[in-house]
Parts: C-alpha cells; structure tokens; sequence
C-alpha cells in the first residue's frame, strides 16, 4: 500500500512538472530589447491573454538583425500556438531592406491577430538649432554628413524611417545603430545622436526631457495623445508619413481553430475600455481584424515597403 500511495505521489507530482513546463512553452517573443515599442504592447497585452487562454504567457526578449533573430526564432517554432512573436513594420521592412534574409515576412508566418496601428515622432537633440522639421532640414543642408540619427538597428522600423526621412528632405546624415530603441533614446538625450524617428509606443515618456526636442508626428494627422505637436507634412515635409502596424504572428500553417482561438482572444482585449485605453495612450490606435485580414495588410506593407527602401537608396542584395 505504502509503495502504491509513493508511485501515486510521483505520478502526481511529475504530471505537476509536466503541466508547468508545459505552461512555460507559452510564449510572445519581442525581437527587440526590452523598453522598446514592441516590449511595452506585449507586456500589456499578455496578462490579459494569459487570464482569457488559460495559459500561462511569459515575454521573451531576442535582439538583434533588426528583429530578425526574433522572427526566425518564431519560423523555426513548432506551429501550435506556443509561440508568438509580437511583431511589427520591422518585420517586413527587415525583409524589404535585405534580400537575403532568412525569412519571407509573410509566407512563412501566420498572420494571428492585429492588434493596431502606431504612429511615429521626429525628435533631435536639444541642443540642436532646429524648432521644426524645416528648420532641421535647412540645418541639416547647411552641415552635410556633420549631423548623425540614432536607431534601434540596421533594419529596424527607426532606420528606415529616417533613411526615407533623409531621402525625401534631400540631406545627408550618418546613420549610427544601437540595439534597442531605448539605447537609440539614452543616445539622443546624452547628445551622441541628433535625431531621431521613433515610434510613439514606449516613447512619450521621454518627452518630456529637457535633453529633447518633439519636433513633429510622422502621420497623416496629428494624434489624440499629442494635439498640439504638427505632423511632419504641416512642418516642413509636404506629404511624408510613416506609420508600422503591431499584431501577432506564429510559425507558418498553424491550425486554423488555434489561430482563430488566439485571435478572438485579442479582439476581446482589444473591445475592453481599459485595455484600450492604455494602448491608446501610448499612440497605438487599437483595432482588431481577421486573421485573413491582417494577411493582407502583411502583403500589402511588405510590398509598400519595398517601395520605400527603393525611395530611400537603403537595400541591400
């Protein structure tokens, strides 16, 4: 009896391990550092996943090739669900910039849930002359090559957005790489870098820092969180715009009903007042879709970002 009651008491305890691990496989991968955009939209949207799936969700954070050491982590996942990645423009602009790159941004990952669209701000150092966005450019063609921009890597949304930036300006500045958008922040408040173009998402706290200067937003209008800041195109940049979309993807050919499961998960977050209004806060307009539609949208910002590489002299074969 006592052997049985021991062999009952493994059992449970190892089915108890079992379980855990199994929760432990849960997982959103962020492919940047944490303190970025992507990291702050993960970190809030995942309690509430875990509460509605019933799984336990941790973050991982996976720097590096502007997100694409993230990305390929996630291909390479097994297609179940246990393993996400919150991704975003980067996704598709690391693929438009390199053609090597080990991953096609759409067909070799489930489009799972959008989760929103962020707008982007232009901010320079303090101690820079410039008060608006003609004023940097008139600045910058004054001082050609001496001016230098910060960003969360070669390839990431911020690179692209400032090469673009600097294309459609006609100025030349250097381009100087950090591995997170924070590093590229702590770069333009300690007057290493000048400028730099940045996603609102995990951003607006630094604002307010008397070592920067919030020149403009980088959309089509201005956004609720920020009323009184002009857009680009108001400031010196007739047209211009750059926004990046934020959603969750999975390893290509995930089951449909494991796909629509997460997906309907996230449209209930997205349809809570308070969730919404945390997101929005952060300049992230929330909106929900299909997985179909959020395909779409991959397909259609892929090829609309290979256009603005084109534009910005930025690829590479």
């Amino acid at each position: 009896m006592k052997k049985l009651l021991a062999g009952l008491a493994c059992a449970i305890m190892a089915l108890s391990f079992a379980s855990a691990a199994q929760a432990q496989n849960s997982r959103i991968i962020v492919p940047f550092a944490a303190g970025g955009g992507q990291d702050v939209l993960a970190r809030v949207i995942a309690p509430e996943l875990s509460t509605i799936l019933g799984e336990t969700i941790i973050i991982e954070n996976r720097a590096g090739g502007g997100g694409s050491v993230g990305a390929v982590a996630v291909m390479r996942s097994k297609a179940d669900g246990q393993t996400l990645l919150m991704g975003a423009s980067s996704h598709t602009i690391s693929a438009a910039l390199d053609r090597k790159i080990a991953y096609h941004p759409v067909n070799d990952f489930t489009a799972v849930a959008h989760v929103g669209t962020g707008a982007y701000i232009a901010l320079v150092n303090a101690a820079l002359p410039a008060k608006s966005v003609a004023e940097l450019i008139a600045y910058a063609k004054a001082n050609p090559g001496k001016l230098n921009y910060s960003s969360a890597g070669v390839g990431s949304a911020t690179h692209l957005a400032m090469a673009y930036f600097a294309a459609r300006a006609g100025i030349e500045v250097v381009h100087v790489p950090f591995k997170s958008t924070a590093e590229a922040l702590n770069s333009l408040m300690g007057g290493e870098t000048q400028i730099l173009i940045v996603p609102t998402l995990g951003s607006q706290a630094f604002v307010a820092n008397p070592a920067i200067r919030l020149l403009a937003v980088v959309s089509k209008q201005r956004i609720a969180s920020l009323p009184n800041v002009p857009t680009v195109d108001e400031s010196g940049l007739p047209g211009f715009e750059f926004t990046s979309w934020f959603g969750l993807l999975g390893p290509a050919n995930m089951p449909a009903d494991v796909t629509a499961r997460i997906n309907a998960a996230v449209g209930k977050i997205l349809a809570n007042p308070s969730i919404a209004e945390k997101i929005d806060a952060q300049g992230i307009e929330p909106k929900h879709m299909t997985p179909a539609q959020f395909n779409q949208l991959l397909t259609d910002n892929f090829e609309s970002m290979k256009a603005v590489v084109k534009a910005a002299g930025a690829g590479t074969d």
